[in-house]
C-alpha cells in the first residue's frame, strides 16, 4: 500500500482535475454521417470534423465552406478564421446550428466554427 503526503495527495487531485477539465472542453470528435442523422441531437453543443474541404464562398474573412469527412459534407460557417481553400485538408470544432427545418426533419445543418486545425 502506498502512502501520500499532504502534498503527494493535494498533486495528485489538482492532477485529476486538470484532466477531467482537459476532457470537458475538448469538443468530441464526430462524424458528419452521425451529425446528420441526428442534428437535433448536437444542436448547441461542441463538436469536431475533420475532413476536406469541397467548395467554398467567403469575404473580407468570414464565409461559408463545405467539409467532407468521407461520410458525408457539412457547411461550416466561419467568421473569424477566413475561408479555407478547396481541397483543404482541416480540422474544425464548433457548435452545430441548424438553419431550416421541416416537418421534423433538418435540410440545412451547419458547424459554426470556434476553432481551426490545418491538415485534419
Amino acid at each position: 500500500m502506498v502512502r501520500l503526503s499532504f502534498s503527494g495527495r493535494a498533486l495528485l487531485a489538482a492532477g485529476l482535475l486538470v484532466a477531467t477539465l482537459f476532457l470537458v472542453a475538448c469538443p468530441q470528435q464526430r462524424t458528419v454521417a452521425e451529425i446528420n442523422r441526428d442534428p437535433g441531437r448536437y444542436v448547441d453543443k461542441d463538436v469536431a470534423v475533420k475532413g476536406t474541404v469541397t467548395s467554398s464562398v467567403g469575404a473580407l474573412g468570414t464565409g461559408m465552406y463545405q467539409l467532407d469527412d468521407g461520410t458525408g459534407r457539412i457547411w461550416v460557417l466561419s467568421e473569424k478564421y477566413g475561408v479555407p481553400g478547396k481541397g483543404a485538408q482541416i480540422g474544425v470544432a464548433g457548435r452545430i446550428i441548424p438553419t431550416f427545418s421541416f416537418g421534423g426533419r433538418s435540410y440545412a445543418t451547419v458547424l459554426r466554427e470556434t476553432e481551426r486545425r490545418h491538415g485534419g
